[in-house]
């Protein structure tokens, strides 16, 4: 970053608001906080890292510098929570001005520019920390999932995630799932129906019971997904009319036997543990340019495709590419938002 002693600017025109106007990328991809929501959230986040009391910059810095700088990508990766940036930029210097380079969901390569900043040097280092929680933590959230949905391309299988986010951040969390391309299961335990083993150990193991009081419970039609490890479970689920069969723990043999029986009759979902565990998917790195081409690596997340198969530690290549096929859903919750490492970017000079 560097500083200058240049009168204030006006703010850029091209600099967009903290939340863009209705039709821009990141309504398009569904940004899940109003502006007063996403003013208080930023603030708050301020507030808790004491940025309006810096008392390093403030003993530093000459409170009429001016400075300029640049948010920069340090690895490939995509792009989100650009919004909350720009929030956390302006919430310290309102004249600010802001040129977005990247937005949401976009893919970027290692030293693209996402922002070009120009406002006091005060605010610009008192901001800098909380701009960079929300911009590393949620890219790395859309970068993680971008590689399974590239892993996955060319099957009819989707990405989804769960409830297993931060406390706090679960609606910013399944945006940055959509930003990295993949789509979210149920954003709460009211919004559809997902009966597990402890629920089926309450009914005495009666999965029609347990599918017939949900459907009797539950807003009406709503989803009810039933988990099963055997292929009775999953006869009795289909029997009684659920709508998506969640295999869990089983093996490729089992499986092929269930989505036989199933027939099509409801979705198949899988939680994906064994395509998580498999060093070829761990080695791809399927992040797209700026001209959306491939990069070389991801040519090897083509063979993790054979991948999608059941939740287990068995070899998910004995799956034949017919069962795979007929998988609908490869949930990976568990990894997209829980295990995502941070995206890094940094504050640098223009």
């Amino acid at each position: 970053m560097t500083t200058s002693s240049h009168p204030e600017a006006r703010r850029c025109r091209s600099c967009p608001p903290a939340r863009p106007a209705e039709g821009e990328v990141y309504d398009q991809l569904g940004f899940p906080l109003s502006d007063g929501a996403l003013q208080h959230r930023v603030r708050d986040a301020l507030q808790e890292d004491r940025a309006f009391n810096d008392v390093t910059t403030i003993a530093t810095v000459q409170s009429d510098r001016r400075a300029r700088a640049r948010l920069v990508a340090r690895q490939a990766g995509v792009m989100c929570g650009v919004p909350l940036a720009i929030a956390a930029f302006q919430a310290l210097d309102d004249k600010c001005v802001i040129r977005v380079e990247a937005e949401d969901g976009m893919p970027t390569v290692k030293g693209d520019t996402v922002l070009f900043l120009s406002g006091h040097a005060r605010g610009l280092l008192s901001a800098e920390r909380v701009a960079l929680n929300f911009l590393q933590r949620l890219s790395g959230i859309a970068t993680h999932t971008a590689r399974y949905v590239d892993a996955v391309q060319g099957t009819p299988v989707r990405i989804l995630d769960t409830r297993k986010t931060t406390p706090g951040w679960r609606a910013l969390e399944k945006y940055a799932v959509r930003c990295g391309g993949g789509a979210n299961h149920r954003l709460d335990l009211s919004s559809a129906v997902l009966i597990k083993d402890n629920h089926l150990m309450a009914v005495h193991g009666d999965v029609a019971a347990a599918i017939r009081r949900s459907r009797e419970l539950a807003e009406p039609g709503a989803t009810v997904e039933v988990e099963c490890d055997r292929l009775e479970q999953v006869q009795a689920a289909v029997a009684a009319g659920a709508d998506v069969i969640l295999l869990d723990n089983m093996t490729p043999e089992s499986m092929r036997e269930c989505v036989a029986l199933v027939g099509g009759r409801a979705r198949i979902d899988t939680d994906g543990k064994m395509l998580y565990s498999t060093d070829r998917l761990r080695s791809t790195r399927p992040i797209r340019s700026r001209r959306n081409r491939p990069t070389s690596t991801a040519k090897r997340a083509r063979a993790a495709r054979a991948a999608i198969s059941a939740p287990s530690s068995t070899d998910h290549g004995q799956l034949s590419s017919r069962t795979s096929s007929k998988i609908d859903v490869c949930d990976l919750s568990l990894m997209v938002t829980c295990h995502a490492p941070s995206q890094d970017t940094k504050l640098r000079g223009p």
